[in-house]
């Protein structure tokens, strides 16, 4: 219990905006998580329905057929990348969210200022330390995601890709 307990006292000492960065990152990874499992499991399955789908087909040298191909791949890639556009969003939103806890953290410093004066640094301690941990969470948050959501993106064109070479146009 003690490990909540201090995950708890951490979130507090960050203020309010740290826990919708700990909600914006339970969706983002939750997203995250969700993609790599359609990759593994169900896209097989898709791919395997789209490729015998082009190739029951009698007729795969006419433009309607082409036409048709562009719309298989076109269904593939947007089912590839359904979630990527949130993913992104929420990447964006974290080291923006840290901003916000800056912000909100040195206006209560400065509030402590106000009162206390400048003379007493434990004072303001607790609103630089509420100004500084949000924008550390919200940038680890940020780059982690960034790496996995352009992991994703090139999974997704590589994917479009070697489909693309599976549904031979004569």
């Amino acid at each position: 219990m003690s490990l909540l307990e201090s995950l708890r006292d951490f979130l507090n000492a960050g203020g309010n905006v740290l826990w919708i960065i700990l909600f914006v990152s339970i969706s983002l990874w939750t997203l995250v998580a969700e993609r790599f499992i359609f990759f593994r499991q169900a896209y097989p399955q898709l791919k395997e329905h789209w490729v015998a789908q082009w190739s029951n087909r009698n007729d795969r040298e006419s433009a309607n057929a082409l036409y048709i191909r562009d719309c298989i791949i076109s269904e593939a890639k947007i089912q590839m990348s359904k979630t990527l556009p949130v993913i992104n969003m929420l990447v964006s939103l974290c080291p923006l969210l840290g901003l916000l806890g800056t912000v909100t953290g040195m206006i209560h410093v400065f509030d402590v200022m106000a009162v206390v004066g400048t003379s007493n640094a434990r004072a303001m301690a607790a609103g630089v330390s509420q100004a500084t941990i949000p924008t550390m969470a919200g940038m680890m948050i940020a780059i982690g995601g960034l790496y996995f959501s352009k992991r994703l993106e090139q999974r997704v064109s590589e994917e479009t890709h070697h489909l693309t070479d599976l549904l031979k146009y004569h």
